[in-house]
């Protein structure tokens, strides 16, 4: 399903962690649609896949069909976090292991980067801007770093093993490079700045990319090619695919 840009403007409701709030305002701002945009608190990743979903849910749950022509997510897959979604009208989920897809601009982007550059740590405005919280909670910090080393596990050994695994690596130390993804958005610079104190600080080679909202600006200007997006009808809930296409839909 993609919608066609013509005629009224689509309203629509877009649900997203605070971590992306500039990138999606932005995209809102730029968009022929009416987006009505609801920040949740970045902390929900620490509370788990189950408590995650939960508190997403009840976001949904306030959806009024009659003024919101569908929800749009501004998560990925997030640890499974949004496993077991549902929606009164269409759900539209990027097909994404985590929001670092959504600020690279592109699935292939993101696999390219994290199969050739391993112990990685990506940063970005939004990032930066909670890293206070993160550092306070640092079991948050060790599932956001790690998405496709924790879906394996996921797959190999189920949930509760593969959060356990990831506790067990040992904190931060196998990392050796911090990539900040430098977005168009906020003082970008100056947080750039920090992102390689934090690197110097851990002894971490360091690099700047350039970030891309192409992905964000699609989901809600209602360009949803199915390769890059799924689209939930009523009745349907989001599942994990274990593969390429990262997420699917299953009867409730």
């Amino acid at each position: 399903m993609s919608e066609i840009q013509s005629g009224a403007p689509r309203h629509y409701r877009l649900l997203t962690c605070n971590v992306l709030a500039r990138e999606c305002y932005l995209c809102a701002a730029r968009s022929k649609n009416i987006i009505d945009v609801r920040l949740l608190d970045q902390g929900l990743h620490d509370l788990g896949a189950g408590k995650m979903s939960a508190r997403l849910q009840e976001a949904l749950d306030q959806v009024d069909p009659a003024r919101d022509e569908a929800v749009l997510l501004g998560y990925g897959l997030c640890n499974n976090g949004v496993v077991g979604l549902h929606a009164a009208v269409p759900l539209v989920v990027p097909r994404a292991h985590d929001c670092i897809t959504l600020l690279l601009g592109s699935r292939k982007r993101y696999n390219d980067l994290f199969s050739g550059n391993p112990g990685t740590i990506y940063e970005s405005v939004g990032w930066i801007e909670a890293i206070q919280h993160r550092l306070e909670n640092p079991r948050q910090s060790l599932l956001r770093y790690d998405q496709k080393m924790y879906q394996e596990f996921v797959e190999k050994y189920g949930e509760e093993n593969a959060e356990y695994l990831m506790e067990e690596l040992g904190g931060l130390s196998h990392y050796s490079k911090l990539t900040y993804i430098d977005m168009p958005v906020g003082q970008s610079a100056e947080h750039r700045d920090t992102a390689a104190r934090l690197a110097a600080e851990h002894q971490w080679t360091f690099e700047s990319l350039p970030g891309n909202v192409a992905l964000l600006q699609r989901l809600v200007d209602g360009d949803w090619d199915p390769r890059d997006f799924l689209v939930l009808q009523p009745g349907e809930t989001v599942e994990p695919s274990y593969d390429d296409g990262v997420v699917k839909a299953k009867p409730r």
